[in-house]
């Protein structure tokens, strides 16, 4: 099967974007697929050259740049709308590249044939709204470049996500939920991110604590915290350094992995008095070394479609705090394999269960266990057979309608 894919980027340090290089190397690999990537960066991949012949029966992964535009947000989006869909065209026309499917994870074209639903912007408009309603609402320009953003992204979520020829995969049931509430798609397919086990897990881990708490100046009796992600606010930071500081007087640190407008959270940290207790760092493709670096993961989101880092960090055998909104809870036992929060903004309940963990650390070790235990169940594999079963489909649909 031959593919256009589109995406903005590809790396190992994001979590849609390393979930998307997980399938196309296995697409490419398992299921012999020749994939054409229209991406404006790609790293951490293995590509092919284009023009070079391809053995019998075997795929490849190609990659066609696509232009980027500097500016805001909201133009650079716009540009990379209208540079990959030229970039596309040309192709067609001048070199009569043609495609049995498009597939993109997210809204990253007009033309998805296949869409993999990794956010959904309806729902981080109605986040912004509430934001926008309290006292510490962003600064004028930043609101109103983030209403134009979102005004943008939803009107492309309407129109694509109620297009019934457009084939839907969700990463978590939630997500299915919400575009059953949102576009009254009711025939969405669930296919939840995988995990590498072979990379993440209880024995890795551990080999690499002692240098990754060292180069951070974190000490041995140090209670260390983590959370990765881009949008801090709604992966629930807040709540995070609210906990920290009724906790004063016990030695918890969060190491903060991501990128993310940083000021405004080291201000809330300095009026809480947890600064110093806090490290903020750029994300990196071994993410393994936070990982190892940490006791327990906590993200008390107000909403995420899936949570890759909480299924990674369980599968190293850490301890994790999540909240019902992530779509990673319907994999988690609450107080057996994990943490669930009902109210992910309730600090004093974050609060408390962070203490009963610092005290009773042979708990922590039994919820890793039987995490790491779980995780086994979940891996690339078995997402990217799914995927491909959900690809096949949607082409065979297609050459119906054709035919």
């Amino acid at each position: 099967m031959r593919l256009a894919v589109v995406s903005p980027f590809v790396d190992r340090r994001h979590g849609t974007e390393r979930a998307l290089a997980e399938l196309l190397e296995r697409l490419a690999r398992e299921e012999h697929s020749e994939i054409h990537l229209y991406a404006q960066r790609v790293e951490d991949l293995a590509l092919d050259q284009p023009g070079a012949p391809l053995p019998p029966d075997s795929g490849a992964i190609l990659w066609h740049k696509v232009p980027s535009i500097p500016g805001p947000h909201l133009l650079k989006f716009l540009g990379w709308l209208f540079l990959n869909s030229l970039r596309r065209a040309w192709d067609r026309r001048v070199h009569g590249l043609r495609f049995d499917l498009v597939l993109s994870p997210g809204i990253n074209c007009f033309d998805a044939e296949v869409v993999i639903v990794h956010a959904l912007f309806h729902r981080l408009q109605e986040l912004a709204r509430d934001d926008e309603r309290e006292a510490s609402r962003p600064g004028l320009l930043r609101r109103l470049h983030r209403r134009a953003y979102y005004a943008l992204l939803t009107a492309l979520e309407r129109r694509i996500y109620t297009n019934p020829k457009v084939s839907l995969a969700a990463v978590s049931q939630r997500t299915a939920t919400l575009l059953a509430k949102y576009f009254h798609r009711r025939d969405v397919q669930v296919i939840p991110n995988g995990v590498d086990t072979a990379q993440f897990s209880p024995s890795a881990r551990p080999a690499l604590r002692g240098d990754a708490r060292q180069r951070r100046n974190l000490r041995d009796q140090d209670f260390v915290l983590l959370l990765i992600g881009n949008d801090w606010r709604v992966k629930g930071l807040e709540t995070v350094l609210k906990a920290m500081a009724a906790l004063r007087d016990l030695p918890v640190h969060i190491l903060i992995a991501g990128e993310d407008l940083r000021d405004s959270f080291r201000e809330c940290a300095k009026q809480l008095g947890v600064l110093e207790r806090c490290h903020f760092e750029l994300p990196r493709p071994d993410v393994l070394d936070f990982y190892a670096a940490a006791d327990l993961y906590v993200s008390p989101s107000r909403e995420d479609s899936f949570g890759l880092p909480v299924a990674e960090a369980m599968a190293c055998g850490l301890p994790v705090i999540t909240s019902a909104f992530a779509g990673v809870a319907d994999l988690i036992q609450s107080g057996v394999n994990g943490f669930v929060l009902r109210d992910p903004r309730d600090q004093q309940e974050l609060a408390r269960l962070l203490d009963e963990l610092f005290r009773d650390p042979e708990r922590r070790q039994r919820v890793g266990e039987a995490a790491a235990t779980n995780a086994l169940e979940w891996d690339w594999d078995r997402n990217a057979a799914a995927v491909w079963q959900l690809l096949q489909d949607a082409a065979g649909r297609k050459h119906e309608t054709r035919a």
